[in-house]
């Protein structure tokens, strides 16, 4: 039976038709669906992980038990999970393991552009690309198999473009794999990677990725395509599908096995060939490896010198599309003539969708604070998450933002140093959980006067409301332990802690303005569920701007809610804009009516008085 699905679902199929028992991930865009489809299926166990370490120690866990496992992450979590990673590359496992590493070029929603199949190479694992959502649920399925024969982790790198495209893909029923060993395996010299056992195990892995080299060679998902000989293109993943579409012509050598490389086939695929060019995304990892092999590429003239960060004709930077392969072709040559349905590069303006700024979303709980934070004008550390819009006009709201957990380091780094500015640290529930906690310890052991704000919006927001360790449910929806924010960070050894609610601006302005002036670590726990979530939106009430009260001082605006607009009316002695709420977006979070001086937009309170 077909089905359209996407990347990230075929995925998920193929690891649950592949007997996959356990399976582990932190949600990270372009990943997050593997996870949360995989959850529903039968006679798996799912789990999300407090971070990408932990999720692939998990499955390293239940492919030593012999169960077939699997761990997700978006680019930058393989970054978290790399020790892991590494000891798994050398000891290898009982049972099929899978790391399945989302790569998202042009960084749509990352902090980094990084081309994971660098990591492949690094630790000595093979790694195949799909191109389409059939080949994403096949090769999940060939790298299990892949797996066991080779005693070896084994990378599935995919693409942003791979993960949420659809396409019809065959599906069929889950193949049952009994435990492959009977009990936990009593083999320090394979498991325990002490220096004598790993240096042991070194020469394993380096003959193993020979051995591999020499199956990439039949491996039925590397094949040549052949057309016309003018020209041959060496390519793998969504990159596959822009040749076909921009040479149609041409013979192609489609690479599902990216490391290692099938050299034998590459030479042959080559003496067929007039031209031969290689088409990837992000980095020159194939094009490298075939000049390295003697091979001789097309080269344009005004080819970059050789280098290993050098590609001979296409963008080392951004994402491939058809038209951004097209300009470089024919920039290089390769395409004479204009062909046919091709835009060149150039969006008719008639059909240009209009910009839309990033912005926190109406009623964000997050909203006061950084409103708050703004207002002290003292540096802020930020982190990855929703509250990472604060950067944005008009809040203004955060100075530094680097990856996960890095904003409690980076502050504690900058206090330590002798900076003469009190610095507070900005990041989320999830992320306090995911790698906050040991850098709020450092703070603590340490004793730096940095004040942490952790904005606990009871779920992880910016990834689509995925449960975390402080949500009280697990990723299969069963009832499980809350971890409570206060006293976990009072065990952590930090004396000054207090919860507020995130829309009492008041409050939070009156307790941070205290703290500055005193010396020591302070965490300051902003509470208020996403306003999002289903359950916030029962019994909500809009605002209004009352227009004899209000003058047009744009305080208001300042907060920056999508649902406060500019009005067409001013105010007669300033001539200002009046301010506006519009009652389809207000969700009567209160911040505005609180940062107003004039009681211009009454709240929620006054207006059932006044209504009374």
């Amino acid at each position: 039976m077909k089905r359209l699905l996407s990347g990230n679902e075929a995925i998920a199929y193929g690891a649950w038709e592949a007997g996959v028992m356990v399976a582990s991930a932190y949600p990270g865009t372009p990943s997050t669906e593997i996870l949360e489809h995989l959850a529903r299926f039968p006679g798996v166990y799912a789990e999300w992980a407090p971070n990408e370490k932990v999720a692939l120690d998990v499955a390293i866990g239940a492919a030593y038990a012999g169960r077939r496992s699997l761990a997700a992450m978006k680019h930058v979590g393989v970054n978290v999970a790399a020790d892991a990673l590494f000891y798994a590359a050398m000891t290898g496992t009982e049972a099929g393991l899978v790391l399945v590493s989302a790569d998202d070029p042009a960084m749509h929603s990352s902090q980094n552009e990084q081309d994971n199949r660098q990591f492949a190479r690094f630790a000595r694992l093979p790694c195949l690309e799909p191109a389409d959502s059939q080949e994403a649920k096949d090769l999940t399925q060939a790298a299990f198999d892949l797996s066991e024969q080779f005693d070896t982790p084994v990378m599935l790198r995919v693409t942003t473009r791979i993960c949420h495209t659809s396409t019809l893909t065959e599906v069929g029923t889950r193949r049952e794999y009994p435990t492959r060993i009977e009990k936990y395996p009593r083999n320090p010299k394979k498991y325990v990677m002490v220096p004598a056992n790993a240096r042991g195990r070194h020469p394993v892995i380096e003959q193993r990725i020979l051995d591999l080299a020499q199956f990439s060679e039949t491996f039925v998902p590397n094949r040549m395509e052949m057309r016309s000989t003018s020209l041959g293109i060496i390519t793998a993943g969504v990159a596959y599908q822009y040749a076909r579409e921009v040479f149609p012509e041409a013979s192609i050598l489609k690479l599902g096995m990216v490391y290692p490389l099938p050299v034998g086939l590459i030479r042959k695929f080559a003496s067929r060939l007039e031209r031969l060019i290689v088409l990837e995304e992000l980095d020159p990892f194939i094009e490298e490896q075939v000049r390295l092999m003697g091979i001789q590429l097309y080269t344009p003239a005004d080819a970059p010198d050789y280098s290993p960060n050098a590609k001979l004709i296409f963008p080392i930077t951004g994402e491939l599309d058809p038209d951004v392969v097209y300009l470089a072709s024919s920039r290089a040559g390769l395409i004479d003539v204009p062909v046919p349905g091709k835009s060149k590069g150039k969006i008719d303006p008639g059909l240009a969708l209009p910009g839309r700024p990033p912005v926190l979303c109406a009623g964000c709980p997050h909203r006061s604070t950084l409103y708050i934070l703004h207002k002290l004008g003292l540096p802020i550390n930020g982190d990855i998450g929703c509250y990472t819009l604060g950067v944005t006009p008009p809040l203004n709201a955060i100075d530094t933002c680097g990856c996960m957990g890095a904003s409690i380091g980076v502050a504690h780094g900058a206090c330590v140093a002798g900076d003469n500015e009190r610095h507070f640290a900005v990041l989320g529930d999830s992320t306090f959980f995911h790698t906050g906690m040991p850098a709020l310890l450092n703070v603590a052991y340490n004793r730096s006067n940095v004040i942490t704000i952790i904005m606990d919006n009871r779920i992880t927001g910016m990834t689509g409301h995925q449960e975390n360790p402080g949500t009280g449910l697990t990723l299969q929806q069963k009832e499980t332990v809350t971890i409570e924010l206060e006293p976990l960070v009072r065990a952590l050894g930090i004396e000054r802690v207090l919860t507020l609610d995130a829309y009492d601006v008041e409050a939070i302005e009156k307790t941070l303005k205290a703290w500055v002036k005193e010396d020591g670590p302070g965490v300051l726990i902003t509470r208020h569920a996403c306003a999002l979530l289903p359950g916030e939106r029962r019994g909500w009430m809009t605002l209004k701007v009352i227009e004899e009260q209000c003058n047009g001082c744009t305080i208001c605006f300042r907060i920056g809610c999508p649902a406060i607009l500019k009005s067409e009316k001013v105010d007669p002695k300033y001539n200002r804009p009046l301010a506006q709420i519009d009652p389809l977006m207000c969700t009567g979070c209160e911040i505005c009516a609180r940062v107003c001086p004039r009681d211009a937009i009454p709240t929620r309170e006054q207006i059932l008085e006044q209504e009374a």
